[in-house]
């Protein structure tokens, strides 16, 4: 009788504790310059909607840092001053509510993207894992990072976590379409497993560990328009989760799933843990 009492109060505990979802609104106006395609207008406008909601609603904190600066000349010291200012803000986006609402105007040669958003959000009360993601092109080595590709070009991901835990990554097109890049096509349990303080390379087979080479598929990036602007979901947990249901349509493709499932399965997931970390790093590929 006793130990049931524990095992509820524990329950009863957990459950105070847990962070609660809260419904939150924002409508962000974008003034796009020339160069920014609609397309790309509105995921800007409907990011920083996004944003704007988590400032409302959590507010931020605002970061400087200051450097000092000495120089000598024929004698003489010259003392300078750098300081560096910025926000961030205090709560993550779980789940979009609706479809987002854009209106698009011109005013005068200059585009216009008005987004309302509606979602569920909560606060961010720890720092997380500070794990390192960088999209490489080209090169394997950190050095190539870049969010800027050609046609015809290589795809690496490095990735480097301080805990042990379990990856997933998937890329969203301009189509709507998500990709699961890794796990890759061929494991079959859907965990991708990391141990702490070592650095990953995906997608190169060469530089894969021998027993899992039969299984690493390597990406050459493609553009059927001038420009098209993809989104990479890097996702790690202390936590084990399994990867999307998918689907393999292409045998040259990623295993796919429509943008809309992927994100209702991203959202079921960061609710039940909330140690899951996301970081989603934006591409430009152009002909």
């Amino acid at each position: 009788m006793r130990c049931s009492a524990v095992i509820l109060l524990l329950l009863l505990t957990s459950a105070a504790f847990a962070q609660k979802l809260k419904t939150v609104e924002a409508e962000y106006t974008y003034y796009a310059p020339e160069n920014v395609t609609l397309e790309h207008a509105k995921h800007i406008a409907l990011e920083r909607a996004m944003i704007q909601a988590l400032a409302d609603e959590f507010g931020t904190i605002v970061t400087q840092q200051n450097a000092t600066r000495v120089e000598n000349r024929n004698g003489q010291s010259d003392i300078g001053f750098l300081s560096i200012g910025g926000s961030e803000v205090k709560g993550e986006w779980i789940e979009t509510l609706d479809e987002p609402i854009y209106n698009i105007r011109y005013e005068g040669n200059m585009l216009v993207v008005v987004c309302r958003v509606k979602g569920k959000a909560r606060e961010i009360v720890s720092t997380g894992i500070d794990f390192q993601a960088h999209v490489l092109r080209n090169g394997t080595d950190n050095k190539f990072e870049s969010d800027q590709f050609r046609s015809g070009d290589d795809l690496y991901l490095s990735f480097l976590s301080p805990v042990s835990g379990y990856l997933a990554v998937y890329l969203v097109d301009d189509t709507g379409q998500a990709y699961c890049l890794l796990p890759y096509r061929n494991q079959t349990d859907g965990v991708y497993p990391i141990e702490a303080n070592r650095r990953y390379l995906f997608f190169n087979i060469k530089e894969a560990p021998q027993q899992e080479r039969p299984y690493v598929d390597e990406y050459v990036m493609t553009c059927e328009q001038e420009s098209e602007h993809n989104q990479i979901y890097v996702i790690f947990s202390p936590n084990q989760f399994v990867k999307a249901s998918d689907n393999a349509t292409d045998d040259r493709l990623p295993r796919e799933l429509n943008n809309a499932d992927f994100q209702r399965w991203l959202a079921k997931c960061r609710k039940r843990d909330e140690e899951m970390n996301l970081q989603m790093i934006p591409i430009t590929i152009k002909k």
